[in-house]
């Protein structure tokens, strides 16, 4: 079953910047800049990603997150998401990036464009590794905030941006507030992907479809507390971007047995399998997928369904989508 899983070709379209670094590149920018606080040895850097809940993974996430202040950082970042990539037969990722947090550590506005252009050059030239943007706000911040953001991607609009997004903390966050946001990066033609019912009740994810215009939805798995809800993103197919680890480390799911990712597959709601903050996380996109056969029950065809409904979710050309859902075809074929 290792072998059929890696063999999948696959997509990660739920992956943040920050979150995704490997530890050796957190380690070299801690080391890089040794006032952030935080840790500079292995060891203590592991520890210090053991979270409690999800308010201190977003405390944590923070401080890693200011150590990123030169494009050559946000090289160093990408170029290390995309050897991890290309070592789960991953092709083609999302990555979801922060503008506001760069900007607010002091890096120039084109500089950070510039520095996500040359990194994907180098992660496509180097990993084989196709690279997009999704831009998101990190809910919390006043709405003159969440306007710079928009500000940034529409005058900047990097190579490879392809949506807009809204993370961090969803409790006293109401996805509503960030319709305007969202209203002016779709009508530039970004895709609207924004996290929903991660730590909250589905009816977020219900604000997420009806007032931002969600064509995916990041997490989304309290969809199964409303039958209705599950109708309809079925019906609809707006794909869940489901990442089980992820749920398990910051305690939004207790017990990996009573994970709903079944529920939802069940429902018939299109879900695609994703890492979400892998450094920080100690996971890869192959254990992901491993994760659901062995403690979730699915099998090879379902594993394959998983990463086929990646491919049709993902915001890349037809061509790339066709030539890797062929070759899950015929990695599902030789493995029966």
């Amino acid at each position: 079953m290792h072998a059929y899983i890696h063999a999948l070709p696959k997509v990660e379209l739920h992956l943040h910047l920050v979150g995704s670094a490997p530890l050796d590149s957190v380690l070299e920018l801690a080391r890089r800049h040794p006032d952030g606080g935080v840790p500079t040895d292995r060891d203590d850097l592991v520890r210090y990603y053991e979270f409690t809940d999800f308010t201190h993974f977003i405390t944590v996430y923070g401080k890693v997150s200011r150590l990123v202040r030169t494009g050559a950082d946000i090289t160093t970042l990408l170029v290390g998401i995309a050897r991890d990539l290309a070592a789960s037969n991953a092709h083609y990722a999302e990555v979801t990036i922060t503008a506001f947090d760069h900007l607010n550590n002091g890096m120039d506005p084109a500089e950070l464009s510039e520095a996500l252009t040359g990194g994907r050059k180098r992660a496509l030239a180097e990993h084989g590794v196709v690279l997009a943007w999704i831009f998101d706000i990190p809910a919390g911040l006043e709405r003159a905030e969440d306007e710079r953001t928009v500000d940034w991607v529409l005058a900047h609009m990097p190579e490879g941006t392809v949506a807009f997004g809204v993370g961090g903390q969803e409790a006293g966050m109401p996805r509503a507030s960030f319709r305007r946001s969202f209203d002016r990066a779709r009508e530039a033609g970004l895709h609207s992907v924004p996290h929903a019912g991660e730590t909250v009740g589905p009816e977020e994810i219900w604000a997420a479809v009806r007032e931002l215009g969600a064509e995916r939805i990041g997490h989304g798995v309290s969809a199964v507390q409303d039958r209705d809800l599950l109708r309809h993103l079925a019906h609809e197919g707006i794909p869940l971007e489901v990442c089980p680890t992820s749920n398990l480390r910051t305690r939004a799911v207790g017990d990996i047995k009573q994970h709903p990712l079944p529920l939802l597959l069940e429902a018939g709601v299109p879900v695609t399998l994703a890492t979400d903050d892998p450094g920080m996380f100690h996971t890869h996109l192959d254990r992901e997928y491993l994760l659901c056969h062995e403690h979730l029950g699915l099998g090879r065809g379902e594993l394959a369904d998983i990463a086929r409904t990646g491919v049709r979710s993902a915001f890349c050309g037809p061509e790339l989508k066709a030539d890797l859902l062929a070759r899950i075809d015929a990695v599902e074929r030789s493995g029966e």
